[in-house]
């Protein structure tokens, strides 16, 4: 018989029919924005973060970390893989029991790359499997960005590649699948995205907040010509659009003077042959779009340029086509 707890003022199921008593889940680092694509386009990048989450046994939920998340010093319910399981225990009317968390993670964390949102990704997958609540992947992209505000990192973690998120009219029910909307984006296979990864942070608070309340019409206009461009560009390979789309007019001028050395290591990218380069994000991390064949080179190019003022970062060139969020099961 399933444990049962109390939720408001109904009894709802701790765990379900079908639950498994421990999981693993791989979820991938992301890229967003891409310049034009703002709050909106995001594609799964090769690094991961790997959970492994047990039901039961202590009286309180405990998390331990490891990798880029062994600096972290929270509570476990400020957590954003604590807050991603409860969140998705809650959309489906379940009361959140007590888990035992091991995460380890080569996602670097502030610099752009999608650390929270791979969290709150591998939290609710993590509680979908657990207590077998029955979500499809659209139900906990839509679990995860209401918790982030935006789907851009979420859905390529969710389900890797590239992808457009976009809100619908829809109720906001994250369970009904209508609140966001996920589809996949072509990246044609010759290009590759290439990451200089500085060695500070910036908080994506610090980086909303030099955001403008308002925009001019034309500049609103001229920045839905440019999202436009990165995604056809992205499907073509076309240089004229990839570099139109990842010359953003909408956040990247607000946000690049939170960057050091920010225009010399975008002009070092395309230098290199990139066809474009800017904020992975709202970075720190920088990204670039190139061939294959340049991007190990536009990716030190880059490095070598920040090198040149003081930062130390790291190169990353990322596969063709990550994968997304797995789970991997083990039976009560």
């Amino acid at each position: 018989m399933a444990d049962v707890a109390t939720h408001g003022s109904r009894a709802v199921h701790a765990r379900a029919p079908g639950a498994h008593a421990r999981c693993t889940v791989r979820v991938p680092a992301s890229t967003s924005n891409l310049g034009a694509g703002f709050d909106c386009v995001g594609v799964a990048v090769d690094r991961w973060l790997t959970i492994h989450v047990t039901l039961g046994g202590d009286a309180q939920t405990t998390i331990e970390r490891r990798g880029t998340l062994a600096a972290l010093d929270l509570l476990p319910e400020r957590d954003l893989i604590v807050r991603g399981f409860v969140a998705a225990c809650e959309a489906a009317h379940f009361a959140a029991p007590c888990v035992q968390i091991e995460a380890d993670s080569a996602i670097p964390v502030g610099r752009g790359l999608g650390s929270s949102a791979a969290a709150c990704v591998a939290g609710a997958f993590a509680a979908n499997d657990l207590l077998a609540l029955g979500f499809d992947a659209d139900a906990i992209v839509n679990v995860a960005a209401n918790i982030e505000g935006h789907p851009d990192n979420v859905a390529p973690a969710v389900h890797g590649g590239a992808v457009l998120g976009v809100r619908t009219a829809a109720a906001h029910d994250p369970t009904a699948g209508g609140a966001w909307y996920v589809a996949p984006l072509g990246v044609d296979p010759s290009l590759r995205l290439a990451f200089a990864i500085p060695d500070f942070e910036i908080a994506t608070r610090a980086a909303r907040s030099v955001l403008p309340r308002d925009v001019e019409f034309a500049t609103a206009v001229d920045a839905a010509a440019r999202a436009a461009a990165l995604v056809a560009g992205l499907a073509s390979a076309d240089r004229s659009l990839l570099r139109a789309g990842f010359d953003d007019v909408l956040h990247v001028p607000h946000r690049r003077a939170l960057v050091p050395g920010y225009d010399a290591v975008v002009a070092a990218a395309i230098a290199h042959g990139a066809y474009g380069a800017t904020l992975s994000g709202s970075g720190s991390s920088l990204v670039a779009v190139a061939p294959a064949s340049r991007a190990a080179a536009v990716a030190a190019a880059m490095c070598d340029a920040w090198r040149g003022i003081g930062v130390v970062a790291e190169a990353l060139v990322s596969a063709g086509e990550v994968p997304g969020a797995t789970v991997g099961r083990t039976h009560s």
